[in-house]
């Protein structure tokens, strides 16, 4: 993972790991950091058919990370989305996720090809 210690999940990377991908509770079991964004928490609880046995296991999961809101504040979060959503053409919430990333220096963790064309972003996949 070059170096880096610190990750932002995606939600195909929170589903993974809930699934149990060892190789990616692994590479987070060292992390200094390991967060999602708001879009990430709400896309999870959003999914149709999710079990009351899936949601209790995504509450406890979130009570082990950072979940980074979208806040109107002088953090540059809101800025870095909407430059990324422009310059890249990226779906809103994929622009969301992508600035959090960047906002939290961190590694996005992802099974989605296309955020490896954001140059501004270090993109791992799960």
């Amino acid at each position: 993972m070059s170096g880096n210690r610190r990750f932002l999940l995606d939600t195909n990377a929170v589903v993974s790991l809930l699934a149990g991908n060892r190789d990616l509770a692994y590479k987070l079991e060292t992390a200094e950091y390991v967060g999602i964004s708001v879009i990430t928490y709400l896309e999870f609880l959003a999914f149709d058919g999710l079990s009351e046995s899936d949601r209790d296991c995504f509450v406890r999961f979130v009570e082990l990370v950072e979940v980074v809101p979208l806040a109107h504040d002088d953090s540059g979060l809101i800025s870095k989305a909407l430059d990324l959503r422009m310059q890249f053409r990226m779906k809103l919430p994929d622009a969301i996720i992508g600035a959090t990333a960047l906002f939290r220096k961190s590694c996005l963790i992802t099974n989605d090809s296309h955020f490896s064309k954001v140059s501004p972003l270090t993109v791992h996949s799960c």
